[in-house]
């Protein structure tokens, strides 16, 4: 079976607000207020927690050397307490998601966010079943861009690794497709959406309901 599997934040849900009020509360609790704006660094956000809590720390003059690995598990409870506060699906993905299944394709999901999360968040908006697979950041011991994330996320969708490809929103899933041998489908509807070109992915995907035609011309009918 052929597969297209998804990456999550910033291509299946835009979870870029919840995210940052969570790095937020780090920088709250440490007394330096809120460092990151929800609308300005949204990009970030979906670049995943490591990198808002370097960017935020970064605006500090004379703070010392941040704890990154210390607050990122602070961050990790903060967004799981609020974790679909502000999320919501990008309009016409679930919609794009059905009508690849009807067509015979696999779906799944191969995300940096932890596996746990993932799955709480997919079942909080109601969209977890319509999955075939769920693979996070820790589910192995490699994560995106190494190409064996995106194997797996076939593998566990009923597919054969090399006939897949990634549908994303960064440099990461671009090289991870690249670093696979298999065709990568970026979304311009993101933050940062007008980076996307810049990386030659083999698609540039404007809104969901071409996505299924897209497929289809990269991979051929399923």
């Amino acid at each position: 079976m052929k597969t297209v599997i998804f990456d999550l934040d910033g291509t299946l849900a835009d979870t870029s607000q919840d995210l940052i009020a969570a790095a937020n509360v780090c920088f709250k609790g440490l007394g330096l207020g809120a460092l990151l704006d929800p609308a300005k660094d949204a990009g970030t956000a979906l670049r995943g927690g490591r990198a808002m809590l370097t960017l935020g720390f970064s605006r500090v003059d004379g703070f010392g050397e941040p704890d990154i690995a210390g607050q990122y598990q602070v961050l990790l409870d903060a967004y799981a307490k609020d974790i679909d506060h502000h999320t919501v699906m990008y309009p016409g993905a679930m919609d794009a998601v059905e009508a690849l299944k009807m067509r015979g394709y696999g779906v799944g999901i191969a995300t940096n966010k932890p596996e746990g999360l993932a799955e709480d968040l997919l079942r909080r908006l109601g969209v977890r079943g319509a999955f075939a697979s769920l693979v996070g950041a820790d589910t192995l011991m490699v994560k995106k861009p190494d190409p064996e994330h995106l194997f797996e996320a076939a593998r566990r969708a009923g597919g054969i690794a090399a006939l897949t490809c990634l549908v994303g929103d960064t440099a990461t899933d671009r090289n991870t497709a690249k670093a696979a041998g298999v065709p990568s489908i970026l979304v311009t509807f993101g933050p940062s959406g007008e980076n996307m070109a810049a990386l030659n992915p083999e698609a540039l995907l404007e809104r969901y309901e071409d996505l299924p035609a897209i497929v289809d011309r990269l991979m051929g009918a399923a």
